[in-house]
C-alpha cells in the first residue's frame, strides 16, 4: 500500500532514499504547499515494520498533515500509519523514560530549520547521537535561519546532504504551485513618516538634509495619490482569506481596521480570530471552513498557520506585515498555494514599512534563475509571465523611499530618536538585543553597545551630554538584583503568554537571548534553600500570579495524569499502547508504562510514586501488571475472537487482526514457547481452551 506521489515528490523521494541508504541522512527542501509531508508518509507505508519517529514544531501541524493524507487515502485507518510515533520538538525534551525508550528506525525532522533553536536543537542532536543507526529525513521550505546569523541547518544537521531542493519561484515557474495574483500595498505609514522626518532633522550635513527634505516631500505626495486600501480591496470579489498578524494587539487592531477597509464592498464581513491559547480556536477554525455564506470570510491568526498547515477552500491570504523575515513571509504566502490546485489564488501583501515592499521580487528572481537561458523552457516562461500577475500600488513610493534611505547617513542622533520613540511608546528601554525598528535600525544592538561603552567594557566614545539624554528616557546602565528580577519576571510572563504555562526547561533561552530556564531554576533553588538574597513577599506573589511552577516534576506528573484521566474516560481503561501519543504530542503510552515501572521499583532513575499518586492512578483503572503480561492478554483475546469466528486456530502466518495486531505471527510464537516450556500454566490452560 502506498501513495500516488506527484512527479516532483516521487523524484525527491527516490533521491532521498538513495542518499539515506548511502549516507544515513537526507534533506528535502521544497516550498510550502508542494506536499513534502507525503514523502514521510510514503516512507512509513513502505516500511510498516519499522518505527518512524516524526518530530515537528507543533501537534497542530501534524494533525493537518494527517487530514491531507486521509483525503489522499480514504481507506487508511484514522490517525495515519500505525508505525509513526509523533512528538513535538518541545515534547522530545520532556519524553518520559528519556530518549533510550524511543528506539526509532527512522527519524523525520519536519520543518527542520526549527531544530536550530537553542531549546530544541540540543534535544535533536542528543537524539541523533543516541540512534546513529537510525536514518534521518529532513523536510522544510528553507534550510536557512534568517534571523539567527543565517545559519544553514542542512549543513549543521545533514552535513549538506540535500536530496532535492526547490525554491518557491521555481515551483511556480514549473506549474507545481499555482501562479497567484499579487497585490502590493502599504498601510499605517504615518508613524514611519514621522520618524523619517525626525531623522532628516537630525542630519548634520546641510546638503544631505536639503536633498532628503526634497525626496520626503515627493514621497508624501506619492502616498497621497496612491489608492487607499478600501480601493485596493474593491478590485477583488468576495471569498475566503487567511489574514496574518504579528500579535494579539496587532490582530485586534487589524480586525477593526479591516471592517473599515471592507465597508464599501461588504458591510457585514464574517471575521474569525484564533490564537494558540484560545480554547475556542478549534470551533472558530471549523466555523470558518464551513462558512459558505455570500459574505467575505476572514480568518485572522498570529502563528497558528505560518508553517506546515494548509486550509482548504481559501481564495487567498492577506499579509499584514510588520516583519521582514523572509522565511515567515514565504511560509505565509504558501498558505494560499498548494500543488494540484486549479483555482488562481490572490495574495494581498500589505506592509507597514517601506523596506518590506520589494519582497515579491525574490519570487520573480527565483523563477528567472530556473529558466536561465534554456530555450526548451520557453513555453513555461511565457505561461509564468502571463499568469504571475503583480498589481503594485506602491511602485512610485518605493522608488522614492529607496533614494531617500540611501541619502540618509544614520548618526548617533538618528538612533537616539528611535530610542526616544521606543521609550515614549513602551515606557522603558528594556529593548531586546535582536530588536530592529520598523525603519530598519538595529536599536537593540545599538543600546547594548552604549551600555558597554559607558561601563568601559567596549571601545568607543559617549559624551556626558549623550549619556544624560539617554538617562532622561529611562536608560539603566547597570542591573542590580531588583532589575534582574524584573527582567526575569518579564521574560517568564512572555513565556506563559506564548506557551500557556510556566513549565520552562532549564536550557530554554528566549528569542532575545535571555537564559530564562536558568533564571527560573535559580529562583526555585533560592526559595528552596533560602540561599543568597531571599525573595520578598511581593516578589513571591508576583511570581505566583505569573504561574510560577515551584516543583516541576510534580507539575509535569499532574499534566500527564490529566491526559491519562482523559484517556480513561474515553476508553474505560489505561491499556494504552506504548506508542500512543496524546493530541498535544505527549508520549502518554510510554508515561503510563513508566508509572508501572516506578511502582515495581524497576525505574532506578525515577522518583518513587507517592501514596497519593498511586491512589489517583488506581482511581482511573491502573493495573500494575507488567506490560508483557498485559500484551499477552490482549493478543489472547484477539486469538479467542478468531477461534469463535472460524472454529479453529489455524491462523495464516501473515494474518493481521482488525486492531493491527500480527496475530498469525503471535500464534506461531506461542507454539515455539510451549515447546520451550516458556508458557505459564494459566497461559497454557487458556490457549487449550480455544483449541490450541
Amino acid at each position: 500500500m502506498g501513495l500516488q506521489l506527484y512527479p516532483h515528490n516521487q523524484t525527491a523521494y527516490l533521491a532521498a532514499l538513495k542518499m539515506m541508504e548511502a549516507h544515513g541522512k537526507a534533506a528535502v527542501i521544497h516550498p510550502t504547499g508542494t506536499g513534502k509531508s507525503f514523502l514521510a508518509f510514503q516512507l512509513a507505508l513502505e516500511h510498516p515494520k519499522d518505527l518512524i519517529l516524526w518530530l515537528a514544531p507543533s501537534e497542530y501541524i501534524y494533525r493537518t498533515q494527517l487530514r491531507g493524507l486521509a483525503s489522499a487515502m480514504p481507506r487508511l485507518a484514522p490517525g495515519g500509519p500505525s508505525n509513526i510515533l509523533f512528538l513535538t520538538y518541545a515534547k522530545l525534551m520532556r519524553a518520559e523514560g528519556g530518549m533510550d525508550a524511543l528506539c526509532p528506525d527512522w527519524i523525520v525532522l519536519d520543518e527542520f530549520h526549527r531544530a536550530g533553536s537553542p531549546q530544541w536543537g540540543s534535544g535533536v542532536r542528543k537524539l541523533i547521537g543516541a540512534y546513529k543507526e537510525a536514518r534521518l529525513l529532513g523536510l522544510s521550505a528553507t534550510k536557512i535561519r534568517y534571523l539567527d546569523d543565517c545559519r544553514d541547518m542542512a549543513e549543521e544537521l545533514f552535513e549538506g546532504r540535500v536530496a532535492s531542493e526547490m525554491s518557491l519561484g521555481e515551483a511556480v515557474a514549473r506549474g507545481i504551485l499555482p501562479a497567484p495574483t499579487y497585490i502590493l500595498s502599504v498601510y499605517s505609514y504615518q508613524k514611519e513618516m514621522e520618524r523619517l522626518k525626525a531623522r532628516i532633522r537630525a542630519t548634520q550635513n546641510p546638503a544631505l538634509c536639503r536633498n532628503a527634505e526634497r525626496l520626503f516631500a515627493q514621497l508624501k505626495r506619492a502616498l497621497e495619490h496612491a489608492d487607499g486600501l478600501d480601493k485596493v480591496f474593491e478590485k477583488r470579489p468576495h471569498g475566503k482569506y487567511l489574514v496574518f498578524c504579528s500579535g494579539k494587539e496587532h490582530m485586534q487592531a487589524m480586525m477593526g481596521q479591516c471592517l473599515e477597509w471592507l465597508k464599501q464592498i461588504d458591510s457585514k464581513p464574517h471575521l474569525y480570530g484564533i490564537t494558540y491559547e484560545d480554547p475556542d480556536a478549534k470551533r472558530k477554525y471549523l466555523a470558518f471552513q464551513e462558512d459558505e455564506s455570500d459574505h467575505i470570510k476572514l480568518l485572522f491568526s498570529i502563528d497558528m498557520l505560518n508553517e506546515g498547515v494548509h486550509v482548504d477552500g481559501v481564495d487567498g491570504v492577506i499579509l499584514l506585515r510588520p516583519t521582514v523575515s523572509p522565511i515567515l513571509y514565504l511560509q505565509q504566502i504558501g498558505r494560499a498555494l498548494s500543488a494540484g490546485r486549479d483555482q488562481k489564488p490572490v495574495i494581498f501583501d500589505i506592509v507597514n514599512n517601506f523596506e518590506s515592499l520589494s519582497s515579491i521580487d525574490g519570487i520573480r528572481l527565483e523563477a528567472e534563475a530556473y529558466f536561465g537561458n534554456r530555450t526548451d523552457l520557453e513555453w513555461e516562461r511565457r505561461r509564468f509571465e502571463e499568469q504571475f500577475r503583480i498589481i503594485d500600488e506602491t511602485r512610485d513610493c518605493r522608488r522614492i523611499f529607496e533614494r531617500l534611505a540611501a541619502g540618509l547617513s544614520v548618526t548617533w542622533d538618528g538612533y537616539y530618536l528611535e530610542a526616544k520613540a521606543y521609550f515614549e511608546e513602551n515606557g522603558h528601554l528594556r529593548v531586546p538585543n535582536s530588536y530592529v525598528t520598523p525603519s530598519g535600525l538595529a536599536l537593540g544592538a545599538w543600546l547594548a553597545t552604549q551600555r558597554r561603552v559607558f561601563c568601559k567594557k567596549a571601545a568607543g566614545s559617549l559624551s556626558e551630554g549623550q549619556a544624560a539624554r539617554l538617562e532622561a528616557i529611562g536608560m539603566d546602565w547597570r542591573e542590580g538584583p531588583a532589575k534582574r528580577f524584573e527582567r526575569g519576571l518579564c521574560a517568564l510572563q512572555d513565556y506563559v503568554s506564548q506557551y500557556g504555562n510556566a513549565d520552562v526547561a532549564v536550557g530554554y533561552v528566549s528569542e532575545d537571548g535571555y537564559p530564562l530556564g536558568k533564571w527560573v531554576s535559580n529562583i526555585r533553588s533560592k526559595q528552596k534553600k533560602a540561599a543568597g538574597r531571599p525573595l520578598t513577599e511581593e516578589q513571591l506573589e508576583r511570581l505566583n500570579a505569573a504561574g510560577m511552577i515551584w516543583d516541576r516534576a510534580a507539575y509535569q506528573w499532574e499534566q500527564h495524569y490529566a491526559l491519562a484521566e482523559a484517556y480513561y474516560k474515553s476508553h474505560g481503561n489505561l491499556k494504552a499502547p506504548r506508542s500512543y501519543v496524546a493530541e498535544d504530542g505527549t508520549a502518554l503510552g510510554i508515561w503510563i508504562e513508566n508509572q508501572r515501572g516506578a511502582y515495581a521499583g524497576k525505574k532506578k532513575d525515577a522518583a518513587p510514586l507517592t501514596v497519593g499518586q498511586i491512589q489517583k492512578l488506581e482511581k482511573i483503572g491502573m493495573e500494575w501488571g507488567l506490560r508483557q503480561e498485559r500484551q499477552w492478554e490482549e493478543k489472547y483475546l484477539q486469538a479467542k475472537r478468531y477461534y469463535n469466528e472460524h472454529g479453529n486456530l489455524r491462523v495464516p502466518a501473515a494474518y493481521v487482526a482488525e486492531n493491527g495486531a500480527l496475530l498469525g505471527r503471535w500464534v506461531s510464537r506461542q507454539r515455539e514457547r510451549e515447546k520451550k516450556q516458556a508458557l505459564s500454566p494459566r497461559q497454557k490452560e487458556l490457549l487449550q481452551g480455544i483449541g490450541f
